[in-house]
């Protein structure tokens, strides 16, 4: 009954589905079977992610609660290298870790805490949580870039160092491109 609720969604070059749909033709699939993790595709908040992620150039990148992997994922598949994935919850590990596998994705999928725990170095971070965390992680970044979401579009992060370069809205959901203050 609850997979009448999961349906795949198309979103720039990608379709993004679980494994008993198909993708169109037209479209490069990413399969997510998301278990017991966050993260199906279908959020407004990761489709707006997803869309800015093919926007940048591939560099390398940290996805930060990465949840089912499907952004990490898709940053593998532009050809983000490396592209290293961490969250604090082992479901979303354990889940981000077969979904790479099951996608041909190379990801360094790990566990962390992204506000307390040392983050690798990346080009790219992005980071599909909450505004406040934002606010929290911004100042722990030396990323020239960061594709921020998880919130309102009525809220707009603090992102101490970063400053905006595009925001993108859908249903009532935002997400930001931010680049590095120079």
């Amino acid at each position: 009954m609850w997979r009448e609720f999961h349906h795949g969604v198309v979103v720039g070059r990608f379709w993004v589905g679980p494994p008993w749909e198909d993708a169109p033709a037209e479209t490069e699939a990413i399969v997510i079977d998301p278990g017991r993790a966050f993260g199906t595709g279908a959020h407004a908040t990761t489709r707006l992610t997803l869309e800015l992620l093919q926007v940048l150039e591939p560099t390398s990148l940290l996805d930060v609660g990465c949840g089912s992997g499907v952004l990490a994922i898709a940053a593998a598949r532009l050809g983000f290298v490396p592209v290293v994935a961490i969250d604090t919850d082992p479901s979303a590990i354990e889940a981000a870790d077969r979904n790479a596998r099951d996608n041909g994705a190379t990801i360094d999928v790990r566990r962390g805490d992204a506000l307390a725990d040392p983050l690798p170095d990346a080009g790219v971070v992005i980071a599909n949580v909450s505004g406040a965390f934002v606010s929290d992680l911004a100042p722990r970044l030396l990323a020239s870039r960061l594709v921020a979401s998880g919130y309102l579009e009525s809220e707009q992060p603090i992102a101490a160092g970063y400053e905006p370069i595009r925001r993108m809205t859908e249903g009532g959901w935002a997400a930001d491109l931010l680049a590095r203050d120079e």
